[in-house]
């Protein structure tokens, strides 16, 4: 899970990355509003940490522009001073998930977020998933179409299966990178388009397999349902 951490403290910034990557999660730190903004048009994040006071662009208005600009489906967090009544009805109504007052207490920002994350994408990743004619199985790392099986490398099933699992969802190439190969990896992007092409074809993906890969220029793929 890919986790954009929007706060101008470095020590803050620095503490909360270390708890993340220790849980698995890959963190992008960014330490002003407008920066975040700008990362989000063309960058795709699986969830937000968001402090309320930011330099250029506050953190109510960062949650604005994600808000109308994003996915709704997008968690967002926020981690703040501000802990007063007002102030936590104001984020919920405003479109935060979730509100974490400041200091932090690791085991309940954690709990928070894998919760969070739960509601968001189930809570057994696992396990078998349907998604029309496709079916995953996690357990053989087995993809079928109508129970026939289809012959996958390692990467290009962990791929498509990503891709199922984000649906209608724009992914940015650094988000595809970062999930199917790796925090640390410097692939370039060819790689990933070279698996995209050979899951085009191998997976049948347009109207008589009811589902559609579409690139976007200057930002990544996304996978939706052709009847969508």
């Amino acid at each position: 899970m890919r986790i954009a951490i929007v706060e101008d403290d470095p020590d803050q910034a620095a503490l909360l990355q270390v708890w993340l990557e220790r849980d698995g999660f890959d963190c992008h730190i960014f330490e002003d509003g407008a920066k975040a903004v700008k990362a989000f048009q063309k960058e795709s994040f699986d969830l937000v940490l968001l402090d309320w006071y930011l330099p250029e662009l506050n953190g109510a208005e960062v949650l604005k522009w994600i808000r109308e600009n994003l996915d709704w489906r997008i968690p967002v967090i926020f981690v703040t001073q501000r802990d007063s009544e007002e102030d936590l009805a104001y984020a919920l109504e405003k479109g935060a998930d979730d509100y974490v007052s400041k200091p932090i207490a690791a085991m309940v920002l954690m709990a928070r977020i894998h919760a969070l994350l739960r509601r968001v994408h189930g809570p057994d990743v696992y396990k078998a998933q349907q998604f029309g004619k496709f079916s995953f199985d996690s357990q053989s790392n087995q993809l079928f179409i109508e129970n026939h099986p289809i012959t996958l490398t390692q990467k290009e099933y962990e791929l498509a299966l990503f891709l199922f699992r984000n649906s209608g969802r724009l992914l940015s190439r650094s988000h595809l990178l970062e999930s199917v190969w790796g925090h640390s990896t410097e692939l370039n992007t060819r790689t990933l388009d070279t698996h995209i092409s050979r899951l085009r074809k191998k997976l049948q993906l347009g109207e008589e397999t009811g589902w559609r890969l579409s690139s976007v220029y200057h930002h990544g793929y996304r996978l939706e349902s052709v009847a969508a």
